[in-house]
């Protein structure tokens, strides 16, 4: 199972860390698990922040490992490429401004463009799939990983066989804490569950669902 980190600090000068709101929601897609009966036997999360303080507020006492492969894309660096250095304030603060400049950015860069950023296309899906390598070849069953948006479509999207542009549409999709799960076996990876988010079923916890 992977899981997207809780909401971050959308506009503020460190995004790499949970609102308030992001540590409630973590802690309820946890206790959601919890209920289901679905306590994993082994945890890897990125190096990230964000992804670090889902899984402290999810309430797993699973000594944690780590691959970098989990992390998100650097949109920040893929900004500045497409931009010559500077990101406008638009972009950084307005979400209608920022979601439309991230479906445009990622594809150009996927598109062999931005040339100068610090990670290629090519270099995200290849160290995606080193993640996925190492976190399935194991032989335990119940595996939780915490991850990010552009991650996990990626990930989705590479499981379907999609074209590279599904990724994008993915990415926009995955709902801060959503659960998506995968089968695997040294032999096969595939899609089981997309996005789901049980934990904001009630009526009551409906204001709770975001995406950033």
């Amino acid at each position: 199972m992977v899981v997207r980190h809780a909401q971050a600090s959308f506009g503020a000068d460190n995004y790499d860390q949970l609102s308030e709101l992001g540590h409630r929601q973590s802690a309820l897609a946890g206790a959601a698990l919890r209920e289901m009966g679905w306590v994993p036997d082994r945890i890897v999360t990125g190096t990230l922040t964000r992804q670090k303080e889902t899984l402290c507020s999810m309430g797993f006492n699973a000594a944690p490992e780590e691959h970098a492969g989990w992390n998100e894309y650097d949109f920040h660096d893929l900004l500045r490429a497409r931009f010559g250095g500077t990101i406008p304030d638009l972009v950084q603060h307005d979400r209608k401004t920022h979601f439309r400049t991230l479906r445009e950015t990622l594809r150009e860069w996927q598109n062999g463009g931005l040339q100068g950023a610090a990670e290629s296309w090519v270099d995200f899906k290849t160290r995606i799939l080193a993640a996925q390598t190492f976190s399935t070849e194991t032989n335990v069953q119940k595996v939780l990983v915490v991850s990010s948006g552009g991650t996990i479509g990626q990930l989705v999207a590479s499981a379907m066989s999609a074209p590279p542009e599904q990724m994008i549409a993915l990415n926009l999709q995955v709902k801060n804490t959503s659960m998506t799960r995968f089968i695997f076996s040294p032999r096969a990876f595939f899609l089981h569950e997309f996005n789901a988010t049980p934990h904001f079923a009630p009526t009551a916890r409906a204001d709770m669902l975001t995406y950033s």
